[in-house]
């Protein structure tokens, strides 16, 4: 497989479900490169404040975490969320704001992605100023959003449940899988 071409792996889900720890995780065990999630680094960047106007920006600095980790990896390289999961978020937040070409481009960078790690909210939600669905009804939509989204486009998921320890090692042995196939 060429530099450019690594497996692309998300690790997706709603808020507070382990995404960036289970990313670091995979990243250290296959000794490959992870992206980490944009929209953290710009929302202190702008000190809390987005706004409907920011999301195409939002959108390409996710771009590119995702592409610099991308070319420097052999085999696979781990996304701590990607696009899909933006419009997610946009629609949720700034319905009808969000640009056209970051749907276009969300579903266009989705139909390359090898395997997604859907993560269930089995964890205890961890506080967050970024954080926007704390409650149980809240956890349960975005559940529910997220695993709508994958099944919506047909992509090839695995759901991730369980603890730290049991967790990462279902997500190792659903990317073993995904590197054997």
């Amino acid at each position: 497989m060429s530099l450019s071409h690594p497996l692309r792996i998300v690790v997706f889900g709603t808020e507070s479900t382990g995404k960036t720890t289970l990313a670091q995780a995979l990243a250290a065990h296959f000794r490959e490169p992870w992206s980490p999630e944009f929209v953290r680094e710009f929302w202190d960047l702008k000190a809390g404040k987005i706004s409907g106007a920011d999301l195409g920006t939002i959108a390409l600095g996710q771009m590119a975490n995702e592409d610099r980790a991308a070319a420097r990896a052999r085999r696979a390289v781990f996304l701590d969320t990607d696009l899909v999961t933006c419009l997610l978020w946009d629609d949720l937040l700034f319905p009808g704001e969000c640009p056209a070409w970051v749907r276009e481009e969300a579903e266009r960078r989705a139909a390359g992605v090898a395997l997604w790690l859907l993560c269930d909210t089995d964890l205890p939600f961890a506080p967050d100023p970024q954080r926007s669905l704390p409650d149980a009804a809240g956890r349960a939509m975005g559940r529910r959003l997220w695993r709508e989204a994958l099944e919506k486009r047909g992509r090839p998921f695995v759901e991730i449940t369980g603890q730290a320890g049991a967790r990462t090692q279902a997500a190792i042995a659903a990317v073993e899988r995904c590197l054997a196939g």
